[in-house]
């Protein structure tokens, strides 16, 4: 029997550069991102799929969010950024926050089953969760914006660039499944420790 913490999907090399280039726009204002995201939870949300929410892939990210007032619905740290010990004092504030705290383990270019049960039970929750990663979060941006409600905001660093901001929309899904179907592993696992039905998502895709 496999391990949670095993990996369940894994980067392909032939994918490796679709996934250097930004999903979103990027910024390094923190402000006007929360204000972009408020805004994409009026304009986009759907009261079928629950309350928005606003999720921070990254320690710097999460950091930058909460200095600027927002504590993120869920975020997912790894106490590095570009592979680097972040700064103490980033590392710091974030082991000094009261959220609940789940431990998962998802090694480097991979997703985890761990992880995606961590996120979805994240999303559902009714208060902020931090997911602690052994490893590298990096790619869970893309279950993030398949599995979070319409309206909500995925956020995740860009390095080097800033901050990248993705409105969960339909659009937007439609992108993130594209890229997430090709990894290699086991996707219908994944979608299914998701809570994502592929089969309803692309009927809504086709209307």
């Amino acid at each position: 029997m496999s391990d949670a913490s095993d990996p369940l999907l894994t980067l392909p090399e032939s994918l490796r550069d679709a996934f250097k280039e930004p999903l979103g726009p990027v910024t390094t204002d923190a402000d006007a991102l929360i204000e972009a995201a408020d805004e994409t939870r009026e304009r986009h949300a759907s009261p079928a799929e629950g309350p928005p929410r606003l999720i921070a892939v990254g320690d710097v990210v999460t950091y930058h969010l909460r200095e600027a007032g927002r504590v993120p619905d869920a975020a997912l740290v790894d106490g590095k950024t570009e592979r680097e010990a972040v700064r103490e004092e980033i590392a710091a504030a974030l082991g000094a926050t009261d959220e609940r705290r789940v431990p998962v383990e998802n090694p480097a270019a991979t997703l985890s089953a761990a992880l995606l049960d961590a996120l979805a039970e994240a999303l559902a929750a009714d208060e902020p969760v931090t997911i602690e990663v052994t490893g590298e979060e990096d790619l869970a941006a893309l279950p993030a914006m398949l599995a979070a409600p319409l309206g909500s905001t995925v956020v995740y660093g860009q390095p080097g660039e800033g901050m990248v901001r993705v409105a969960v929309t339909p659009e937007a899904r439609r992108r993130a499944r594209g890229l997430f179907e090709g990894l290699s592993g086991d996707v219908a696992t994944a979608y299914e420790i998701l809570g994502v039905d592929p089969d309803e998502a692309r009927e809504f895709d086709a209307e």
